[in-house]
C-alpha cells in the first residue's frame, strides 16, 4: 500500500539507536509493534491518523527492524523498553503521549502505563490484557508447569533453539506460518516437535494480507535475525523479578482494549472471561473493551475498523 511521503530518522535513546517512521503533526501518537513485526504492521494507521491530525510516530523497538539489537536478554526488560520510550517522548519535546500497542507492544505500552503514567494521556492495547503479576510463581516456571515444554514461549526460551528451527525454513515461509494462525486454542507443539514445525502454511492467503506485505517482513527479518525479538520472551522471568515493587498496582491512564474474538487462546486461556469480568476492570479502572470479530492481527485483519476504533478513543480524550 501507498504510505505517502513518511520520515525515517534514527534516534538514541536509553544507550540505544531505535529506527522510527513518522507522519503527521499534531499530539504525539507512539505505535508500538509485536512479534514477529517492525513499524511496517501499523501501515494502515500511520497515514490514517495523520491525515486526521496527528503526529504519528511508529518505532522499531529495540531488537526489530532497523533498530539496535543487544545480544543479551537482559537488556529486554520492560523496564529498559519504558526507558526507551521516555526518551523518544523527551525527544520530541512531548510531555504525554498516546499509546497504541499490539501484542508486546501492547504489554509495553501496559508497563508505560503503569510505570510512569505521567507520560501517557491514553493507552490502546490490542490483542493483549494486562494481567497481574503473579505474586508466587515466576512467568516461565508457570508456563512449563501449565503447557509443558510443547508451549511456544517454553521453546523460545533457550538461547537459538528457535533460531535453529526456524532456520529450517525460508523466512517467507516463517511469516506465513505467524501470521496467518487461524487455530484459536493454545500455541502447543507435541512432544519433541519444535512449535516451527507445528504450525501450519496455509496455501491460500487470507484477504487482509497480500504475498508482498510478507515479503516486506521476510526480507526485514532476513536482515535482522529473530534473536533481538526473541530476546522479549528470553526477559520475562526477569520482569517478573523487576517488576516486584508494583504487585497489585492498577493501571490508572483511560484505556481501550481490542481483542479478537478468534485470537490464539482466547478461549482457552479464559480470556474472554477475563476481560468481560470485574477483575481486568479492577486493575485497570478507565477502561472500554471492544470484541472485534478476527484473529491476533487484528490492526491488519480489520484494519479500517481499529483505526476507526483508535480514532475515536483519541479524539475522545483530546476534547477532555
Amino acid at each position: 500500500m501507498d504510505l505517502g511521503e513518511v520520515n525515517h530518522q534514527r534516534i538514541k535513546t536509553n544507550g540505544v539507536w531505535l529506527h522510527v517512521v513518522e507522519k503527521g503533526s499534531g499530539p504525539l501518537v507512539l505505535l508500538l509493534h509485536g512479534f514477529p513485526e517492525f513499524w511496517y504492521s501499523w501501515r494502515h494507521q500511520i497515514t490514517f491518523l495523520a491525515t486526521h491530525g496527528y503526529h504519528v510516530v511508529a518505532p522499531d523497538l529495540r531488537g526489530c527492524g532497523d533498530s539496535d539489537s543487544p545480544l543479551s536478554p537482559s537488556s529486554y526488560t520492560v523496564l529498559h523498553l519504558a526507558g526507551d520510550l521516555v526518551g523518544l517522548l523527551d525527544y520530541f519535546g512531548e510531555q504525554q503521549a498516546f499509546v497504541v500497542g499490539h501484542d508486546w507492544g501492547a504489554v509495553l505500552g501496559w508497563h508505560l502505563s503503569l510505570l510512569r503514567p505521567d507520560r501517557v494521556k491514553g493507552l490502546m492495547a490490542l490483542s493483549v490484557p494486562y494481567f497481574p503479576r503473579d505474586p508466587v510463581a515466576k512467568a516461565i516456571e508457570s508456563f512449563r508447569e501449565r503447557f509443558g515444554d510443547g508451549f511456544y514461549i517454553s521453546q523460545f526460551q533457550e538461547p537459538g533453539r528457535a533460531e535453529r528451527a526456524f532456520a529450517r525454513y525460508d523466512y517467507l515461509t516463517v511469516m506465513k506460518k505467524f501470521f496467518l494462525i487461524n487455530k484459536t486454542d493454545l500455541l502447543v507443539a507435541p512432544g519433541g516437535m519444535e512449535i516451527i514445525d507445528h504450525l501450519q502454511t496455509p496455501a491460500v492467503l487470507p484477504p487482509w494480507i497480500t504475498e508482498e506485505e510478507l515479503q516486506v517482513y521476510a526480507d526485514k527479518f532476513e536482515e535482522s535475525g529473530f534473536t533481538g525479538a526473541l530476546n522479549y520472551y528470553r526477559a520475562m522471568d526477569l520482569n517478573w523479578e523487576l517488576s516486584a515493587p508494583w504487585q497489585g498496582a492498577k493501571v490508572t491512564v483511560p484505556t481501550k482494549c481490542i481483542v479478537g474474538d478468534k485470537d490464539i487462546g482466547f478461549d482457552a486461556y479464559r480470556t474472554r472471561e477475563y476481560v468481560r469480568g470485574d477483575t481486568f476492570k479492577g486493575l485497570v479502572p478507565d477502561l472500554e473493551v471492544v470484541i472485534l470479530e478476527g484473529h491476533h492481527f487484528i490492526h491488519e485483519e480489520r484494519a479500517h475498523e481499529v483505526s476507526q476504533e483508535i480514532l475515536t478513543f483519541l479524539q475522545k480524550l483530546s476534547v477532555e
